[in-house]
């Protein structure tokens, strides 16, 4: 197939981009790189818009030689196609769209602090750039869209495990806007036919997770503190559980959602286990330090994964014990990340408790 991968320079999306190549499906990956890394994606061979990426090493043919790999090998190489984009603003890309028979959305703005100190820019690459996307789908009879939502859209919820049909209550900025980019794809699947489908991701972790200066994931804050010999930093007591859900997990539905032949459903992508902090603690050893807890935030997110698992015949492989481990022998990844401390948070996040109170 076809293939068109926004964010595809990112954390999930190179993880998906490994997965399409290793079926021998045809991709182009748009990314303004506000987040997401060329790196991410130098164990395959890159075509920058009309020019070739020229760094070191280049075997012969003047592409790059395979780096170190992370998650699924391909051990044929194949080459992307990349494009670096603003998806926010329409323009001469959306034309990329032409041919494609694939195509899955995943570029946006993450992250709770920095949408509510600028919930312009998060409205514009979430919601604008979703807009733009259906409309250059639309446009040339793309046959297949999988948007990637956030279970955010939930806030806190009243039942767990959480299914589908749990009413959406975003409590911050990201969430409200990756909740309309949802209703943004269902409502073009409803009134233009789209072929679409939308996947609530539940905490997704693995290699290749960010490591930009935003405080964010648990486990980039974490794996970074872990190298620097750092306590790591705990909210509130750390009995919190999340649905921790490795990246080729999350990938592999992504692909199961395009081959299917269910229309306009949302489903949600998680593990199947709700894992307390503690518990990632004690997995990746060392010391703890309790920073106070935040507002707006569930005691738990578990994802009810029933749907999904009777419609895509999709299921977790990868456990919580596994995917820490796959990261601890990657850790290297994030030498370069911030290392935050317990004051460094407070001054971080002081809007959150300012405005989420």
């Amino acid at each position: 197939m076809k293939t068109l991968v926004t964010g595809g320079a990112g954390f999930i999306g190179s993880h998906l981009v490994d997965l399409l190549l290793s079926e021998g499906n045809e991709v182009c990956v748009l990314d303004n790189l506000s987040t997401g890394r060329v790196e991410n994606l130098t164990h395959h061979e890159i075509e920058l818009s009309s020019r070739v990426i020229t760094r070191d090493p280049v075997d012969s043919t003047g592409f790059l030689t395979p780096k170190k790999d992370f998650g699924i090998r391909n051990d044929n190489l194949s080459k992307i196609q990349f494009h670096k984009v603003d998806i926010s603003q329409e323009g001469e890309w959306q034309n990329l769209f032409e041919g494609i028979d694939w195509v899955f959305h995943l570029a946006a703005l993450a992250d709770i602090v920095p949408s509510i100190q600028r919930p312009q820019d998060y409205f514009r690459a979430n919601v604008d750039g979703t807009f733009n996307v259906l409309q250059a789908a639309r446009k040339f009879n793309v046959k297949r869209v999988v948007y990637a939502a956030s279970s955010s859209c939930y806030g806190i919820p009243s039942q767990y495990p959480t299914p589908e049909v749990e009413r959406c209550d975003p409590q911050y900025p990201y969430a409200l806007t990756k909740y309309m980019g949802e209703e943004l794809v269902m409502h073009w699947a409803k009134i233009y036919q789209l072929s679409a489908l939308s996947l609530r991701f539940f905490n997704v972790y693995g290699p290749r997770s960010r490591t930009s200066g935003t405080y964010g994931a648990v486990f980039g804050v974490f794996l970074a503190q872990k190298i620097a010999g750092r306590p790591y930093t705990v909210v509130g007591d750390g009995t919190q559980t999340r649905d921790f859900t490795f990246v080729s997990d999350v990938a592999a539905a992504v692909l199961a959602a395009a081959k299917s032949n269910q229309q306009a459903k949302i489903y949600n992508v998680g593990s199947g286990k709700s894992i307390s902090v503690n518990r990632i603690v004690e997995l990746l050893g060392g010391d703890k330090l309790h920073i106070p807890k935040r507002p707006g935030e569930p005691d738990c997110t578990f994802a009810d994964i029933s749907k999904i698992q009777k419609d895509l015949d999709w299921k977790p492989k990868v456990s919580i014990e596994a995917g820490v481990a796959e990261l601890l022998k990657n850790i290297d990844y994030w030498k370069q990340a911030p290392v935050w401390t317990a004051e460094k948070i407070a001054e971080q996040t002081k809007d959150w408790f300012r405005y989420l109170k």
